[in-house]
């Protein structure tokens, strides 16, 4: 009986830290900011955080968009980057996409830490 008890006891205890583990991870997510801009199609930006893991290693997604509003799972990707941290920034960089007329916005994926984040549309 002290067995099943204690045994019961260890797995309520475990769930229990694993439980608060997963809301600290959704809770603790730094805030991020991602720029873009880029004339000529030659896009570009960073990314910003008050957390430094936040800024380099991070991938940011440059779309075409098709409407009125971002729309990333119908508008066009047209290139992506891996930021790298340079002090208290993130730069990225798709290079000369070839698209030189639209509306273009860039996206960072959310991460263990870091919250994602949309740039406003840029119009060429």
């Amino acid at each position: 009986m002290r067995r099943k008890l204690f045994l019961a006891f260890v797995i309520a205890t475990l769930a229990a830290a694993l439980g608060m583990v997963s809301l600290a991870g959704a809770a603790g997510r730094a805030d991020t900011k991602v720029t873009i801009h880029g004339a000529n199609g030659d896009f570009q930006g960073r990314v910003l955080s008050d957390r430094q893991r936040c800024l380099g290693g991070r991938k940011v997604v440059v779309y075409k968009q098709k409407h009125d509003a971002q729309d990333p799972a119908n508008d066009n990707k047209i290139g992506s980057d891996t930021t790298e941290r340079h002090g208290d920034h993130g730069d990225w960089s798709i290079g000369n996409s070839g698209f030189r007329n639209g509306k273009f916005y860039a996206k960072v994926t959310r991460t263990d830490g870091c919250k994602g984040d949309f740039s406003r549309t840029i119009t060429l």
